[in-house]
């Protein structure tokens, strides 16, 4: 079921389940000669995670449309009800890997359409070539007394339209040099189960002072084209996927235009290397998103051995996001060329009062361009702000000179020689600035504005920094505002 963190969350309580999401894209005339087929069955508890209904499609269709419902009987207290998914496979099949993918909708909307020049968001245009098709079906929760499911699937006949040329945002804005970029690489539009469409994200990411976009639908790269012409001057968008398995959910940052990964398998299936590597393949970053969500499917299962980079702060701040950047700081062990993962902050935008670029990540990169800001996160050379109203500068000296930013590695002679770290924040009036190497807490200048700090590297292997809200509970520390990757320190 495609929803959002939160409303994953809601559901797995009972609070909430899908609602449907507005087409923007019409179907043809309902005029047209169509014919109409109806599939019925019920689908056990126990079933597969994807169950595969045949749709014999006929010569001579120059449109596809196909809608569902089912059945949602009551269920007892603290037991999942009836949730199904639905996507689309044409006559190359449903083998692993998508050759025969023709798009996605999880449970955010009960219709369709395919046509050559045109699909509803979350489906490709193309040929309608006759053969056996494939509804793909996802039970995402089956109640005890199974999930009854209804499918009508209409044919609009006549000649079919002209299939459109695939044309893409461009991969790099021109006249910007080395800077810190400010962008969202988890944002959903009406292509999954967002209420706004690529051109209004838009509106709102520059509205938000960001730089870039990364597009993130759940299982499906519709999206892609839709946002080449949306994009505009001074905003960057990459391409990319929200890979959204049945045990945790991995962003696709910055793939080739047209790639699609494929998400129906399980951690236990051991598929999961073979589509990292896809990614990477197509130039993009493997990151898992809100890795301790507890909500059914989110937690991450797969490991970290594939993975570039990692989703720490995952849209607004809560207990799951404080136990992601425990566990993420508990990976950092400052071991000389000891490999580490950058942590990454992301909105997971979807509607409001979802904010895109709250968070955001903040970049240092050559250029504003796919390959630069890939490199750059890739690097770690980046921090998490709540918003663009937070920058901060973040280093590390010694005493002869020698200099350090973030993600960067500062090498001292003498694991005993002084090194001075400094922090200074703005647009974060009142909040705790904080310092955190291998051994925990080590600094803390409450309400202050910037802090100087004194370690080796034989004390310090590692520090970042924190930028906190006063605390509002207890012992426990307020929300962040900001925090960096680190700055190691070796001999």
């Amino acid at each position: 079921m495609v929803l959002s963190r939160r409303a994953l969350l809601a559901q797995a309580t009972g609070a909430a389940t899908a609602a449907a999401t507005p087409s923007v894209a019409a179907p043809a005339a309902a005029s047209e000669p169509t014919t109409t087929t109806t599939l019925r069955g019920t689908i056990p508890p126990g079933a597969p995670d994807f169950v595969y209904v045949p749709l014999d499609v006929p010569p001579g269709i120059r449109e596809l449309r196909v809608s569902y419902r089912y059945e949602k009987p009551p269920t007892p207290a603290g037991t999942p009800g009836n949730a199904l998914d639905i996507g689309l496979f044409d006559r190359r099949g449903t083998a692993l890997g998508g050759r025969g993918f023709r798009g996605w909708s999880g449970g955010a909307r009960s219709e369709f359409f395919l046509r050559g020049d045109d699909a509803t968001p979350g489906y490709l245009p193309g040929p309608l070539e006759p053969g056996r098709w494939h509804l793909a079906l996802g039970p995402y929760t089956v109640a005890p007394q199974g999930l009854p499911y209804e499918i009508t699937a209409t044919f609009v006949q006549g000649e079919a339209g002209p299939t459109a040329p695939a044309a893409y945002p461009p991969e790099r804005v021109p006249g910007r040099g080395r800077a810190w970029y400010r962008g969202d690489c988890h944002v959903h539009s009406v292509h999954s189960d967002g209420r706004r469409t690529p051109a209004e994200i838009i509106g709102l990411a520059r509205a938000a002072g960001l730089d870039f976009v990364n597009t993130s639908e759940h299982n499906t790269h519709s999206s892609h084209t839709a946002w080449a012409g949306a994009a505009g001057e001074g905003l960057l968008v990459l391409t990319g996927e929200e890979v959204t398995t049945r045990t945790g959910h991995v962003l696709a940052v910055g793939t080739d235009p047209g790639t699609f990964v494929d998400w129906r398998y399980r951690a236990r299936d051991g598929r999961f290397g073979r589509f990292a590597r896809a990614v990477r393949q197509a130039g993009g970053l493997v990151v898992p998103a809100h890795p301790h969500a507890p909500c059914i499917g989110c937690a991450w299962k797969f490991g970290y051995g594939e993975a570039d980079a990692v989703e720490v702060w995952n849209g607004a701040w809560t207990p799951d996001d404080e136990v992601s950047l425990a566990s993420w700081d508990a990976t950092l062990r400052g071991a000389d060329g000891d490999r580490w993962l950058p942590a990454l902050a992301h909105s997971d935008y979807h509607r409001d009062p979802d904010r895109v670029g709250g968070p955001q990540t903040v970049v240092l990169a050559d250029d504003l361009s796919r390959t630069a800001i890939l490199a750059g996160l890739r690097a770690g050379r980046a921090y998490a702000a709540e918003s663009s109203a937070v920058s901060l500068e973040f280093s590390a000296v010694t005493g002869r000179g020698a200099h350090a930013g973030i993600g960067e590695r500062l090498r001292v002679a003498d694991p005993a020689a002084e090194v001075l770290v400094r922090l200074a924040v703005t647009g974060a009036e009142g909040c705790d600035l904080r310092l955190v190497t291998d051994q925990g807490l080590a600094f803390t200048a409450a309400g202050a504005a910037s802090l100087e700090w004194r370690t080796t590297a034989a004390r310090s292997a590692y520090v970042r920094a924190e930028v906190r809200h006063p605390p509002q509970a207890g012992p426990l520390p307020g929300a962040l505002a900001a925090f960096t990757n680190p700055i190691w320190l070796s001999t």
